[in-house]
């Protein structure tokens, strides 16, 4: 697992409260029309938990957890914000920024230089489809963070764009996180 406080790895993703997975091969019954993904297809699950854990090296825990929540927010996937809502308060991040990251435009403020770049990143790489990253957006990250750490701001903000599609394509209830 990761050495910084924030044990937020996405194991959870493997758990689904409705689960009649047969477990010997991942497949799904007709009580439950989604998949459990972890079992039904192992190494790539194991893939994505270590690309996880690999993204996140390095950078600033609140940091990680701003970046999980506002991708979660765009993506509408109520079962990963639910999570990195309740581990960022579990490390301490206020209830105001927690409230405000979805309108961190509105409230800047709130957030430094550096993490209102890397917003500005995981709203542009998660909408991706809608225009592409603009220069700008990237020119900005560029001079906030070192090359290392921006490739681990992009690598991690396509790890959770992944784990929330994971979640929503396999029916993850927000709440029931198992970690």
């Amino acid at each position: 697992m990761t050495t910084n406080t924030m044990n937020t790895t996405h194991v959870a993703h493997t758990t689904n409260t409705t689960d009649t997975t047969d477990t010997t091969n991942g497949t799904h019954t007709a009580a439950n029309a989604r998949i459990n993904f972890a079992k039904a297809a192992p190494k790539a699950f194991r893939a994505l938990v270590g690309f996880d854990i690999a993204a996140r090296e390095g950078l600033d825990p609140a940091l990680v957890e701003l970046i999980q929540i506002r991708a979660s927010h765009l993506n509408h996937c109520a079962y990963c914000l639910h999570m990195h809502t309740n581990d960022a308060r579990k490390a301490g991040e206020s209830e105001d920024r927690l409230h405000l990251v979805a309108v961190w435009r509105e409230a800047p403020h709130f957030f430094t230089e550096k993490e209102r770049a890397a917003l500005a990143l995981t709203e542009a790489v998660t909408l991706v489809a809608d225009g592409g990253v603009p220069d700008d957006v990237y020119a900005e990250a560029a001079a906030r963070f070192d090359d290392r750490e921006l490739a681990q701001v992009l690598a991690l903000i396509f790890a959770i764009n992944t784990w929330n599609r994971v979640a929503l394509a396999t029916a993850k209830r927000a709440g029931t996180d198992e970690r």
